[in-house]
């Protein structure tokens, strides 16, 4: 908020959603919310705003992959990407993905293992009533 001649002005964030990607705050966690098919080209249309999550001290994020429909080794970098940087900011990452082939695919690449998928967006924040089950 700023003041502008004795009036107060509230200053919005410029929108984040795009038609592959919808951001918002919960719980303290930026929810990342993946839409569609994600493959090259949502890929480049994401890769900002993944960038925009994770910069700064210690972000926290939840990347939810529960609306997606194809996921190809665009969608597995950006979720690297994501890791690498969480990580060197001593932030944390959380993973929500129930999708059968994309949940095949993190455990055939390794991925599952550094970032173990959650089954429902309660769950990765944090919230008392979530049941906590990795798949």
């Amino acid at each position: 908020m700023e003041r502008v001649g004795g009036d107060v002005v509230v200053q919005q964030e410029p929108a984040t959603d795009t038609p592959h990607l919808r951001v918002w705050q919960d719980q303290g966690y930026t929810v990342l919310e993946f839409h569609g098919e994600i493959d090259i080209l949502a890929a480049t249309e994401i890769a900002a705003r993944i960038d925009d999550a994770t910069q700064g001290p210690a972000p926290r994020v939840v990347i939810d992959l529960t609306p997606i429909e194809f996921f190809d080794c665009s969608g597995l970098r950006l979720l690297y990407r994501a890791r690498g940087r969480v990580l060197d900011r001593g932030g944390s990452l959380h993973l929500v993905c129930t999708h059968p082939l994309t949940l095949r695919v993190l455990r055939a690449t390794g991925l599952a293992r550094l970032l173990p998928p959650l089954t429902t967006l309660d769950a990765a924040l944090g919230r008392p009533e979530a049941t906590s089950g990795s798949l």
